[in-house]
């Protein structure tokens, strides 16, 4: 494998380079849970990974190794020194060739990827169909635990990849970026109330990250499915866009989305309503 096809990974092409000496595999799973209130809560995958995974994968556990432990936000992108100390311990290293996925519908592996592209590394993928695909096609599957390689991460920052509430307060003023709203359209509307005020960020647009993936197959949508559908919220490139969800997982899904469709001007906000929806004076919309 001299260089990985990105940013989506086929299951025949990863299973094909299983052995790949530079190959490190990333299993993103996170889990959404109930909590006793109604509301929900996510938690790391680690039972699911030790139940069977990918043979060579090494668990990522997102919500703990990836986020900013100095932040009160949650998941906030770690600082460079942190990023850099958990791609080692992951064994990513600067020529390492990663895939990543998870069980659900690729956000958090998503959010790897971004995370990744953020920093500057490029030779990473998200697995196209993810575990589900994969299990589904009757691939081999292990309990085992890798040993994790010895590996060196150099961290080169990108700051157009990520944009704080400043940034997204700038792009309503001067209506120069595009917006978009990565969760259900219900969400989006108002009409599903998750996060402590309802309804989206004023001026953005619904694109749900959900649709972005074909039920049948567990994949992203064609190239032409995928355009359709960013057109309908419209978006086509012509402006730079600001994707955003309820804590910034499910808006790196879309950005991956639009990379695909070679949008590169992109970031992702960061915060996304775990923060917005916490100012009371951050301008809202709903129906």
């Amino acid at each position: 494998m001299t260089q990985m096809p990105t940013p989506l990974v086929s299951t025949d092409c990863l299973a094909s380079n299983l052995d790949a000496p530079e190959l490190v595999i990333l299993d993103c799973t996170t889990v959404q849970q109930q909590t006793p209130d109604g509301s929900y809560a996510f938690v790391p995958g680690k039972e699911a990974y030790a139940e069977g995974h990918i043979p060579g994968a090494v668990f990522c556990n997102v919500l703990e190794t990836l986020a900013d432990k100095e932040d009160p936000r949650p998941l906030m992108m770690p600082k460079p020194d942190a990023f850099k100390a958990a791609m080692e311990a992951l064994g990513v290293g600067d020529r390492s060739h990663v895939v990543l996925y998870d069980r659900g519908n690729h956000a958090w592996a998503a959010r790897v990827w971004w995370s990744l592209k953020t920093y500057g590394f490029d030779n990473a993928a998200v697995l196209d169909g993810g575990w589900t695909k994969w299990t589904a096609e009757g691939r081999s599957v292990s309990t085992d635990t890798p040993e994790v390689k010895a590996a060196s991460f150099t961290p080169h920052y990108q700051p157009q990849r990520i944009v704080a509430k400043k940034d997204v307060l700038a792009a309503i003023e001067q209506q120069d970026r595009m917006i978009v709203h990565s969760l259900s359209r219900e969400e989006f509307t108002g009409e599903v109330q998750v996060m402590p005020r309802p309804g989206r960020i004023a001026t953005s647009h619904s694109a749900p990250a959900n649709a972005l993936i074909d039920p049948a197959t567990s994949a992203y949508k064609s190239p032409e499915k995928l355009r359709r559908h960013f057109a309908n919220a419209g978006v086509s490139g012509g402006k730079p866009v600001i994707t955003y969800c309820g804590g910034g997982v499910a808006a790196c899904s879309n950005a991956l989305a639009l990379t695909l469709l070679g949008i590169d001007d992109v970031a992702v906000y960061d915060g996304s309503l775990a923060e917005w929806t916490a100012d009371p004076d951050a301008p809202m919309e709903t129906g």
